[in-house]
């Protein structure tokens, strides 16, 4: 017996094709796309969002991303991997350790030094010279301590020089007196 290939006809009962029509004849039927969501790259398109609805003003920032814009840095450096310290509370100082402190200042100190040499200070220096200078006769005034008691020893040594021995001993025994007032 003779071998026979099946056929892919379905027959009579089978299904058949559509009839051929030219594509401008065609009706679209479900194979239309369906308009879900943005079109892509809409976020990045400003100009297209704001044609679209400009009455609308949108209060979201440039970078739709969440969390922080801080750089982070790659390198870690000695200083930051050391742990904060606590500061310690230091008790106050007073009066009289203030003033030393003032006075031991070596900023303090230089400036006095190029002013008594006649030099010009820029002005930040001479407006934190000014400052300590108050600071300092404030402080004077609180404990007591005045220039006064130093001047008339200061007009004594610029006054003319003593003419003899006699003078100068005179003087010697003067401070003696004073070295007693503060020895006590």
């Amino acid at each position: 017996m003779a071998r026979s290939k099946k056929s892919r006809k379905g027959g009579e009962n089978g299904p058949t094709q559509a009839p051929r029509v030219k594509k401008a004849d065609r009706k679209v039927t479900g194979s239309r796309k369906k308009d879900n969501g943005l079109k892509s790259g809409s976020r990045h398109n400003e100009a297209l969002i704001e044609q679209q609805s400009p009455h609308v003003k949108t209060t979201k920032s440039n970078d739709p991303r969440h969390g922080s814009k801080k750089p982070v840095p790659l390198m870690i450096t000695p200083a930051e991997t050391a742990a904060p310290v606590a500061k310690v509370k230091q008790p106050k100082l007073t009066d009289e350790q203030k003033l030393l402190k003032l006075e031991d200042d070596p900023r303090f100190n230089n400036l006095l030094d190029l002013l008594e040499e006649g030099k010009d200070l820029s002005a930040d220096d001479q407006k934190w010279l000014n400052g300590q200078l108050a600071k300092m006769e404030a402080l004077m005034e609180k404990l007591g301590i005045s220039d006064a008691e130093e001047l008339p020893a200061q007009n004594v040594n610029t006054g003319k020089k003593p003419a003899s021995d006699d003078d100068l001993y005179e003087r010697f025994e003067s401070g003696a007196d004073v070295l007693k007032d503060y020895q006590s």
